[in-house]
């Protein structure tokens, strides 16, 4: 499609403009990387802080343990009895296998105590316990 103006001949406007779409684009791609660590897990625990904290980079079993004492395996309530067999299924050789351990900081050490045993009998004695980094705005 042409246009003319003054006898000269200009030829229409074919490009597209895709800043609008790589702003929205980059929007959404920061919405989700700020929401996917919350969302990893949906039991809520308040786990205790610590000073040296590393942060997750793959993806791993979680066995958790609310405020109620109550123990979850990847976000599925299960007992102590349970817990062995769960964590021993999975690829792989379960002594090579990391569990990482997420407990409210109210739950007593004797329940803490029973998870890490059930987890050990389980076959897999990788165990790390998960933490959170004190507030940088806290005075030590």
């Amino acid at each position: 499609m042409a246009f003319s103006s003054g006898g000269r001949r200009q030829a229409g406007l074919a490009e597209i403009n895709i800043t609008p779409l790589v702003d929205v684009v980059l929007v959404l791609l920061l919405i989700f990387m700020l929401t996917a660590p919350v969302l990893q897990s949906g039991i809520e625990v308040a786990v205790p802080q610590t000073r040296a904290v590393n942060q997750l980079t793959e993806e791993h079993s979680v066995v958790t343990i609310d405020a109620d004492q109550r123990v979850y395996f990847q976000d599925k309530p299960v007992s102590l009895d349970q817990l062995p067999g769960l964590v021993s299924q999975g690829a792989g050789d379960a002594s090579k296998r990391v569990i990482y351990v997420r407990a409210d900081g109210k739950v007593p050490f004797e329940a803490f105590a029973s998870v890490m045993d059930a987890v050990k009998r389980g076959g897999v004695t990788n165990i790390s316990v998960v933490t959170r980094p004190f507030d940088q705005t806290v005075a030590h």
